[in-house]
């Protein structure tokens, strides 16, 4: 594979989400797209009731149209089956947080789809993502990271496959509460699965993550502290989506666990206090997702944002560390 196709894609992702951010965010003012804040959350975040989400609707058009581009442009790269595949999850997941996003902002439904249509649109597109897999007789054995154990657990990928991307899709959803933090996050932890993409042999897959990373990173001009946009549901859950997907098309099922380890640590830190204040009565901490809870204590939203940056970058190393040593 030719790196330069690599650049191309994050190139030209980046460009058309910094092109089309300024086209999209006056159209979703005029549309009133805008922000609620929960009051519970912290009292900093209300001057930002009203800022235009959706803002995801940018991140999938920059993501495809790029790809498409890159594909079409490098002729060792084909539209094969895995980018058909990890492009319908992407825009299935973001038809969801769409649907998610317009029932909050549009029909004022502040919590929007309830938690069972959204689980249940969530597994119907895993179960389509699974029984396209299998038709091109996909493996359903899982490889421990850096050892030689691996198991075939048959049918019982199935539910692997739901519960990686309905876990992913909404532990990336709950990352997405400060200025800047997902676009970050996510384009760290794509960053990585370029590289194993690329050492494991599967072109089409890291130009994929290429443009994820160079779409993300577009947006975050715009999404930088103080945000003129938000992803919104649209983005978060088409992120999440996209790379559990990714992770499962490279067979690096469990190594997903340390490369996305913020979002596994913000989905963990909402479990404790729910689990602890059903139990107890009492709160671990002061607000969940972790983020709020570092906002609380008195840190600046920049600086949580940074900080979880920085952990996004070491535990993207250890990922790709283990995967390439394994190799």
């Amino acid at each position: 594979m030719s790196e330069p196709s690599i650049l191309a894609a994050i190139v030209a992702a980046f460009v058309l989400s910094v092109l089309l951010s300024p086209l999209f965010i006056p159209m979703l003012h005029r549309l009133k797209f805008g922000q609620s804040i929960r009051e519970e959350g912290p009292s900093s975040h209300q001057k930002k009731s009203g800022t235009p989400t959706m803002g995801g609707i940018v991140v999938i058009l920059a993501l495809a149209l790029s790809v498409l581009l890159v594909v079409s442009i490098f002729t060792d790269l084909e539209f094969n089956y895995q980018i058909g595949l990890l492009m319908l999850v992407t825009i299935a997941f973001g038809l969801v947080g769409f649907l998610d996003d317009f029932i909050k902002v549009v029909l004022k439904r502040n919590l929007g789809l309830n938690s069972k249509q959204k689980l249940l649109a969530q597994l119907v597109v895993a179960a389509v993502f699974y029984f396209v897999l299998q038709q091109y007789e996909f493996s359903t054995v899982v490889q421990i990271p850096a050892t030689d154990f691996s198991v075939d657990i048959g049918i019982l990928y199935l539910l692997l496959v739901a519960v990686m991307l309905v876990g992913a899709s909404n532990a990336v959803n709950l990352t997405d509460g400060l200025d800047g933090l997902l676009a970050g996050t996510s384009a760290i932890a794509f960053g990585a699965y370029v590289v194993l993409a690329w050492y494991a042999g599967f072109p089409e897959v890291a130009v994929f993550c290429a443009a994820v990373v160079g779409a993300v990173l577009g947006f975050l001009v715009f999404n930088a502290h103080p945000a003129k946009v938000f992803m919104g549901d649209t983005g978060s859950l088409a992120l999440g989506g996209a790379i559990a997907a990714v992770a499962i098309i490279l067979k690096m099922e469990i190594l997903l666990i340390i490369i996305g380890g913020v979002f596994v640590i913000e989905t963990i830190s909402v479990m404790i206090q729910v689990i602890v204040f059903k139990w107890k009565g009492r709160r671990v901490f002061k607000m969940s997702p972790l983020h709020h809870h570092y906002e609380l204590s008195g840190w600046s939203e920049w600086k949580v944002v940074v900080v979880f940056w920085l952990c996004g970058i070491v535990f993207a190393v250890i990922g790709v560390y283990i995967e390439v040593w394994a190799i």
